[in-house]
């Protein structure tokens, strides 16, 4: 971690009330934590863009898993991609609707074609990638 420095930011009074309400709404102690953590989510989508670089993420899916063969679809995509599913959880919504929520590490090209072949797969009701970092290049 490099040393840290002192500078001055200029706002507008009314956005500085909204941010000023948004730190206490998100518990933040200070301002700086709270503009820290604004920077750094700047950067980790920043750092999405390169789609060579090493990623991870969460994928959520629900579906009926009564669905004509979704399930084995699913897992044959699943076990095309076991350089990039590290885990999975299953969970049962109901008697029809399943949840699944797989980590995923990898190239982030590879992470998001993974992603896109189960989320358009037939009969999946909802998907939804939520991309981070390895945490490598933040401080």
């Amino acid at each position: 971690m490099g040393q840290t420095i002192r500078f001055g930011v200029s706002l507008d009074s009314d956005l500085l009330e909204k941010f000023d309400a948004l730190c206490e709404e998100r518990c933040y102690q200070t301002r700086s934590e709270a503009i820290r953590d604004l920077i750094r989510g700047t950067l980790v989508q920043k750092e999405w863009e390169d789609l060579n670089k090493e990623m991870v993420g969460t994928l959520t899916l629900v579906y009926d898993h009564h669905h004509s063969d979704l399930a084995q679809k699913m897992t044959e995509i699943q076990h095309s991609s076991l350089d990039v599913i590290v885990t999975s959880l299953h969970i049962h919504l109901d008697h029809h609707n399943c949840m699944e929520v797989l980590i995923l590490r990898g190239p982030g090209q590879e992470i998001k074609a993974t992603a896109e072949r189960l989320i358009s797969t037939k009969g999946v009701k909802h998907g939804k990638l939520n991309l981070a970092t390895t945490g490598q290049d933040l401080t």
